[in-house]
């Protein structure tokens, strides 16, 4: 009957976002472009109770990389320097690159000079090899709900290119994040700490990976003003970001498993001061020593961050970009997770990206270790599929109140929209289909939402303290 048929539209959201209760049987909820279900599928009361409830809850975002709003806008009435072609940029690019995209092919689509229908014809050839992928998906849904263009074409380009710079004013990331997304809140990585404009919805992680990985001695010791000449002076380097943004921040990050396994030892510091010596002195630090040296650091930083209360994100699994994943060594994470778990029992550690392909092996981490939790952030444009496969199989198999659902992991905040609907999606099927197959009762699929979507991210994250301290910090401005 059409009152029981599933729109596709997710802009019938009520205006005003988080704060607007839902209007019971009228709320509608989407069909993602790709993931069309079957006709049965949201037939019966079971999935339109779960879907219903998913789509209607609000997401604490775990991972973002989105700049402050007043750096994306530029000049008179919000005109941008960036073109529309970045919404392809961050991650599509490498699924064009990996379906074959030439580099003169790139560099003609990703350039400043040509006209849209120029552009197109450069992604034409690879469109169809790319647009079904969780990156092609993500991209899709955001510009079909935010510029109405149900396909791209040569045809449809040029309003893409149009509609991209008029959306692009101030109060577009609210109006994405917070009314479209329903999203409360995000966490980003900034590199560092950024004082942010927007500070209550752009909430800041602490970077921790400058502070041992190399270490990053210009970029993390000349803000603080203290002359390095120690390993000692090194750790009150460290403790100045502590002490500094340690309050505010929601967490510390670091991706060093990009570089090198996340095995760190215990390294004392007599054994890493004379190599710290070396590295001040611009020597060549041997392999071992490197490897010394970071480990050290590391869990100073990481010390320091138990200290604090803050819990500790790092990367784990799938590389961003194409051709460089040493997939032996990504392999090796989940082993190195537990050992990090079994040496800092009163760390947080979160474990980010479910570890894919090595979902299984990390599930089975957050299910031995009680300090041990998953983040799902970029997950589910990885591999939509895997990324509900997962959260069937943890919500079945570690505890409920270990698991953030969602990070966008974005730089561009349109795409955060298309992958937070299929976040939603894949969460709404996995809870039906744990109530079709007998697992788990309705009740217990709809007492899961509030957690998995937000409350264990508040919880752990302590955002509400979190949110009264950069109230008060220098930077708020109300």
């Amino acid at each position: 009957m059409a009152e029981n048929r599933i729109s596709r539209r997710t802009t019938l959201f009520a205006v005003g976002g988080l704060g607007m209760a839902a209007t019971a049987a009228s709320r509608t909820l989407a069909k993602l472009p790709g993931l069309e279900p079957p006709r049965e599928e949201l037939s019966t009361d079971i999935r339109r109770t779960i879907f219903r409830r998913v789509w209607e809850t609000p997401f604490i975002d775990t991972h973002e990389h989105l700049p402050d709003e007043a750096d994306c806008l530029r000049g008179p009435g919000g005109t941008t320097h960036e073109p529309w072609t970045v919404l392809f940029q961050h991650y599509l690019n490498s699924d064009l690159r990996t379906a074959g995209m030439g580099r003169e092919e790139y560099n003609r689509f990703f350039g400043d000079a040509g006209s849209p229908r120029e552009k197109w014809q450069a992604l034409e050839p690879y469109w169809p090899a790319v647009k079904n992928t969780g990156y092609g998906l993500a991209v899709r849904i955001a510009i079909r709900e935010l510029y109405g263009i149900e396909k791209l074409s040569a045809e449809t380009v040029e309003k893409l290119a149009d509609s991209y710079q008029q959306l692009r004013r101030p109060g577009f990331y609210r109006r994405i994040l917070c009314e479209l997304a329903r999203i409360e809140s995000c966490q980003v990585d900034s590199g560092r700490f950024r004082e942010s404009q927007d500070p209550l919805l752009l909430m800041q992680d602490l970077s921790i990976v400058g502070m041992f990985a190399g270490p990053n001695l210009r970029g993390f010791g000349e803000p603080t003003g203290i002359a390095v000449t120690s390993l000692a002076d090194w750790h009150r380097v460290i403790d100045w970001w502590f002490d500094k943004y340690g309050k505010y921040a929601t967490a510390v990050k670091s991706q060093n498993a990009y570089s090198r396994n996340i095995d760190y030892d215990d390294v004392p510091a007599e054994k890493a001061e004379p190599i710290f010596r070396k590295r001040l002195a611009g020597e060549k630090l041997l392999p071992e020593e490197q490897k010394a040296l970071e480990d050290h650091l590391f869990w100073y930083a990481v010390r320091r961050a138990t200290k604090e209360g803050l819990p500790v994100k790092l990367h784990t699994g799938y590389y961003a970009g194409e051709n460089s994943m040493p997939l032996a060594r990504v392999g090796l994470n989940p082993a190195a997770c537990c050992d990090l778990c079994r040496r800092s029992p009163d760390t947080t550690f979160v474990f980010m990206h479910i570890c894919y392909p090595y979902y299984e092996d990390i599930l089975s981490v957050a299910k031995q270790y009680t300090n041990a939790y998953i983040d799902m952030c970029w997950a589910w444009i990885i591999n939509p599929v895997a990324a509900k496969d997962f959260l069937k199989k943890y919500l079945v198999t570690a505890p409920a109140n270990k698991i953030f659902t969602f990070g966008g992991d974005y730089r561009p905040v349109e795409l955060v929209l298309g992958h937070a609907l299929i976040a939603r999606h894949g969460i709404a099927l996995a809870l039906s289909e744990l109530v079709e197959e007998g697992y788990i009762e309705l009740e217990d699929a709809l007492e899961l939402v509030d957690p998995v979507m937000h409350g264990n991210a508040r919880r752990v994250f302590r955002l509400e303290e979190k949110e009264k301290a950069l109230r008060q910090a220098p930077w708020f401005r109300g």
